[in-house]
This record gives C-alpha cells, structure tokens and sequence, in this order.
C-alpha cells in the first residue's frame, strides 16, 4: 500500500521542515511549496489526502488558493488543514477548512492532527519520553 501523500503550502521554510518530518514520522509521502501560484499549479497535477495551507502566501493568498481547493471535485476527499497566526482569519474561514491551527504549531499537535484527519496513517508505536511535548505540571503545595 503507498503512503498518502500530503501537500504543505508555507511560505516559511523552517516551518514546511517540521511540518515534513511530523507528517513523515506518521507515515506520509511530503511535499512542500513555498507558493501559492505552484501550489495551485501541482494541485492540478495530484490528489492529496492532506493539505497544510498558510494564508499568507507569495503569488496567491492561502484564502484564494483555498477557494481554489474547494472548486475542484477532485479534491473533494482531499482534507485541508489552514494554519496562520492571523486569529481573526482563522474564525473567518473556520467553516471552510477541516480544521484550523493557529500558529506557532508543535510536532506533536501536527502529528496528532494528521492521524485523526487521514485514518489511513497511524502513530509510531513507540515514543520515548524526551519526544513527549506535555506541559510540566506545578504542585499546589510547592514550597
């Protein structure tokens, strides 16, 4: 069986980085693109199963490119992930997207996310505790 494969549309090429190997540790084929107009472009030429798009795009905003997206009956299966650092954004396009993240993002998050939207990938059987990104936990009777 092949892996799925997702797309990731961010200007910011440490951010696609993280995003890459968070979606490879749970079994993704990757590709990424910083731009909206070549987004648009490879759009046409596969059928992701994922789709993490920043709004913020050089050539075509992620709003358009969303649109986009949304009209092509192609890529009705595809699930679409926006994430931007733009919280009045994220609430307005919130019903046009499968999820919305606001930014920053972890590696966990994304791969926790990645799971619960494309059921075909699973986690990693085994993480070792420094992977694990939970919030230290402060006792009430400290001293």
């Amino acid at each position: 069986m092949s892996k799925p494969l997702a797309l990731i549309v961010e200007d910011n090429p440490d951010l696609a980085s993280i995003l890459t190997m968070a979606l490879q540790s749970v079994g993704f084929e990757v590709e990424e693109i910083h731009d909206g107009g070549k987004a648009l472009a490879r759009l046409a030429e596969i059928v992701p199963a994922l789709v993490i798009l920043d709004l913020h795009l050089p050539h075509l905003s992620g709003t358009n490119a969303l649109r986009q997206i949304q009209s092509d009956t192609r890529l009705l299966n595809t699930r679409v992930v926006i994430a931007t650092a733009d919280a009045a954004m994220a609430d307005e396009l919130r019903d046009q997207a499968d999820l919305v993240l606001l930014k920053p993002l972890s590696v966990s998050q994304i791969r926790d996310l990645a799971v619960r939207l494309v059921p075909s990938v699973k986690l990693p059987q085994e993480t070792s505790d420094s992977d694990s990104e939970e919030p230290l936990q402060l006792s009430d009777d400290a001293p």
